[in-house]
């Protein structure tokens, strides 16, 4: 018999939590325990803690050990992005909500974010990220920034809620993605109008992911800055050794 991966032991952890047979309050059973009933490394069932943990129905103390915090999951949203298709996939999981539509001239501290010419002008879709409950906590604010020739795609995206802006472009222009380029980044929140819309206190920490979109002559036509709230998204990815 082969042994349990850490997927599958988390997802066993997880059912007893769920199912009321690890209590919240309670401590699940320790490292060494975990490795002796399941025949595996320690290195296994920590990662299978931490899939619990991001999950925030535990905490992890030393000393203490893992200690039941809740019986269901948190609002965590955690795609998977390994392509151009995972990432366009993941934009067309949950809808937008667009909140403002209108062009803008970059300078400054956006131009440098931008990566483009301080004086530049765009068309900037401000945008809530809903997970597909419209009553849910949103899981992100994006301001998409297109060439404001494009002037068009602002009527596109608030008919279109599910579809990505780059994809209305290609349709539309016939403008593709060849290639993304992505900088992930600590934040907190300084806006208090994106603050309300996010239901976050002003300050309250967060990640920035800035997306420059590129077409096959390697030249800029879309960025997106998204902000998500710290304890509602995770960005996972899967590196693998060349070759293998």
């Amino acid at each position: 018999m082969s042994k349990p991966n850490y997927a599958d032991i988390a997802r066993q952890l997880i059912e007893g939590i769920t199912s009321g047979r690890f209590a919240v309050g309670s401590l699940l059973p320790t490292e060494f325990e975990l490795c002796e009933q399941y025949q595996t490394s320690r290195h296994t069932i920590r990662a299978a803690l931490q899939e619990v943990q991001q999950l925030g129905l535990v905490s992890r103390r030393k000393n203490v050990g893992t200690r039941v915090e809740a019986a269901k999951p948190k609002n965590v949203f955690r795609p998977t992005l390994a392509s151009v298709d995972d990432l366009v996939q993941f934009g067309e999981e949950h809808l937008r909500v667009v909140q403002s539509v209108g062009e803008v001239t970059a300078s400054g501290a956006l131009a440098k974010e931008l990566g483009c010419e301080s004086g530049s002008r765009w068309l900037r879709v401000s945008s809530l990220r809903l997970t597909g409950d419209a009553a849910g906590a949103p899981i992100g604010w994006t301001d998409v920034y297109v060439d404001p020739a494009y002037a068009e795609i602002g009527e596109l995206v608030r008919a279109s809620p599910d579809t990505l802006i780059s994809a209305l472009i290609e349709t539309r222009y016939g403008r593709q993605i060849a290639e993304i380029h992505q900088d992930v980044r600590a934040c907190t929140v300084t806006s208090a109008a994106m603050a309300r819309a996010l239901r976050l206190d002003p300050g309250a920490a967060a990640l920035k992911i800035v997306r420059r979109y590129l077409d096959k002559a390697g030249e800029t036509f879309e960025v997106s800055v998204s902000v998500h709230p710290a304890e509602r998204f995770s960005v996972s990815m899967r590196l693998q050794r060349s070759g293998a």
